[in-house]
């Protein structure tokens, strides 16, 4: 996980990174997943409309459009890496969203291409892949390939 979360981890440096978010001062959400009670992961959700410098960063690799939000996310338990959780966290999360935030139409999740487990954890969830491209890494010792994949809200039946 620390090496696609390249983070502080002291607790200054946590408060300044989701202090906002957790004071609701900032229009992200930060959500805690949990197994059998015990807290296992962290989903970021936002919308692109709420971070136009994201969405323009986005634009020469895979232009988002109106309605588009996106998540990052990781399993903090290195025993459950590996076992399909986080897809199934993604999933979860993901059928969350489209009850949570009737205004987001779609998700698109940019990922360094070399995290393979993190982009293969999305296509396991539903997502597709829909543009590969150069974009500013999280890590700087990571290249600046990413996989952009995107997944839309289920149209309803009728």
């Amino acid at each position: 996980m620390r090496e696609w979360w390249n983070h502080d981890h002291s607790p200054e440096a946590v408060e300044d990174d989701f202090g906002d978010t957790v004071d609701r001062a900032e229009a992200g959400e930060d959500w805690l997943a949990e197994l059998d009670g015990t807290p296992i992961g962290l989903i970021q959700y936002s919308r692109f409309a709420d971070y136009p410098d994201y969405a323009s960063e986005m634009e020469p690799v895979y232009p988002v459009g109106p309605g588009a939000a996106s998540i990052d996310y990781l399993v903090g338990d290195v025993e459950l890496v590996g076992r399909s959780v986080g897809s199934a966290m993604i999933h979860a999360f993901v059928a969350f969203v489209w009850t949570h935030d009737p205004t987001t139409t779609h998700l698109v999740v940019p990922v360094s291409s070399a995290n393979e487990r993190s982009w293969r954890a999305l296509l396991r969830a539903g997502f597709h892949l829909v543009a590969r491209g150069e974009m500013q890494p999280d890590n700087p010792i990571h290249d600046r390939m990413h996989e952009v994949l995107r997944i839309d809200r289920p149209v309803a039946a009728s």
